[in-house]
């Protein structure tokens, strides 16, 4: 080996390093920048010795360098442009198109080196159509599958489940078809590039089929599985190019795309396996209004300033609602104002409160929000029995105190204690169920008040009432 590969080599491993302190900084919201910072300087490492590398090995032509050339260029703009315009609330969709370029990308990295191999090699080895295989399969299921979430997160798609018949039937032909073009390829011929065409296409389908029927409430789990799907398949197109810091970040990627996804199904009470079929999400619809016939308790917005404008301890509760709403700068300021008055004031955190994994966190905290008051749920939950008022905003599903029965379809779903609190508020547009499908057993709790309007609209009304009760 000669001393420029050592060297080469050692870059590498500096990348990798990067990647892995990178992710590790990202744990805490107080630390992410840094941790964003140093795999960005991780990442910029590995791309200029690969372009070194090259220069070295001089296989590539004036064309070629070209094409790198404009390529970087156009990425790099493109990059700084999304970077200053996008606005937090839609960063969920901006996550979804880098996962579909990702995956699309390494997709066609596979591509172009089957090609490439199979015009001066005649073809490939078993360990490199293996991993062609996934890169091509994986890689399109994440593009498709990421613009229709982008799609849907944005609008542009209805965020309602899409369903049709023999959905799940047309999915098992798809899934089937894959197989049997993927082990043409590995144990027939190797170099069929009908076969992996083949493969591309029900690649692309399966990523509409897989997210169409998926509600928008159910996006969080979505985008993180997409998320480890995009790891995963440039990990692959690591192994198609033998280049191993691309092999590691996809691996990195992949890797913490799945525990999340995991620990997200987990709380969302909800099996990886019913995800990847799809169908699942039907959070949208309405169900009747009241658990075993409780009764539900409305009260105005001069009731719950009141509440809040004179309790020592309240907890602010944000879910779904508000993320679609974009009601994180009234919440703010409200807890702001409540703190003027020296009230405890904290903001409970489930791990599917946003439109994505963080997504919360990453709303707050743009609306400056400070880091220390934003609570886990592991966090939050024992300071709810303490707390005066409980206001939640547009959540549903996790804080039902049925998750505790056994016999409830959302039994060992993780929840917010709300209902320890000594007076609850629920803030709504209407007595529409969650994700579940099943009525919410806090809102008829006798404690229980619920306030009906739009989060944004019903915030800022709040800030107005307690400044006016203030002033008063």
């Amino acid at each position: 080996m000669s001393d420029f590969d050592t060297t080469v080599r050692l870059c590498y491993l500096a990348a990798a390093a990067a990647f892995v302190l990178g992710l590790h900084l990202m744990n805490s919201p107080a630390r992410a920048r840094r941790g964003n910072q140093l795999s960005a300087a991780g990442m910029t490492l590995a791309i200029a010795v690969t372009i070194a590398f090259i220069a070295h090995a001089g296989t590539i032509t004036n064309a070629g360098w070209t094409v790198l050339i404009l390529g970087t260029l156009v990425g790099t703009g493109a990059g700084l442009y999304g970077a200053r315009v996008v606005q937090m609330t839609d960063m969920p969709q901006l996550v979804s198109i880098f996962n579909a370029v990702g995956g699309g990308g390494a997709a066609l990295v596979a591509l172009a080196e089957f090609v490439r191999a199979h015009h001066f090699h005649g073809e490939l080895n078993t360990r490199a159509t293996v991993a062609t295989v996934l890169d091509v399969a994986i890689g399109a299921v994440t593009f498709t599958g990421s613009l229709i979430a982008a799609g849907k997160l944005q609008g542009k798609i209805t965020g309602s489940p899409v369903v049709f018949p023999a959905q799940k039937l047309l999915n098992a032909f798809i899934a089937a078809g894959v197989g049997v073009c993927g082990g043409y390829l590995i144990w027939g011929d190797h170099a069929s590039t009908p076969a992996l065409v083949v493969v591309l296409v029900l690649g692309l389908v399966f990523g509409v089929t897989m997210v169409m029927p998926i509600g928008g409430a159910d996006m969080p789990v979505v985008i993180s599985l997409l998320n480890a799907f995009t790891g995963t398949a440039v990990a692959m197109a690591g192994f198609v190019i033998d280049n191993s810091v691309l092999i590691i970040a996809g691996a990195l990627v992949g890797a913490s795309g799945s525990i999340l996804t995991k620990l997200m199904a987990d709380a969302m009470n909800r099996s990886i396996r019913a995800i990847i079929v799809g169908g699942f999400g039907t959070g949208d619809a309405a169900a009747p209004a009241a658990a075993g016939g409780g009764s539900v308790r409305a009260i105005e917005v001069d009731d719950v300033a009141l509440q809040l404008a004179y309790a020592n301890k309240v907890i602010f509760v944000p879910g779904y609602g508000l993320a679609v709403a974009q009601a994180q700068h009234e919440m703010a300021a409200l807890g702001k104002l409540l703190e003027d008055r020296g009230v405890d004031v904290s903001y409970a955190i489930h791990p599917v409160a946003g439109r994505m994994p963080g997504h919360m966190n990453v709303l707050l905290a743009e609306a400056n929000v400070p880091y220390p008051l934003l609570k886990e749920m592991e966090e939050i939950n024992p300071e709810f029995a303490r707390a005066d008022v409980a206001l939640v905003v547009g959540a549903n599903d996790v804080v039902n105190p049925a998750a505790r029965r056994n016999d409830s379809v959302i039994a060992g779903m993780p929840i917010l204690d709300v209902d320890h609190a000594k007076s609850v508020v629920v803030m709504k547009r209407s007595m529409a169920s969650g994700y579940a499908g099943i009525d919410n057993e806090l809102f008829t709790d006798p404690k229980t008040g619920m306030f009906f309007a739009d989060a944004k609209a019903g915030l800022a009304e709040l800030v107005v009432a307690v400044k006016t009760l203030v002033a008063s």
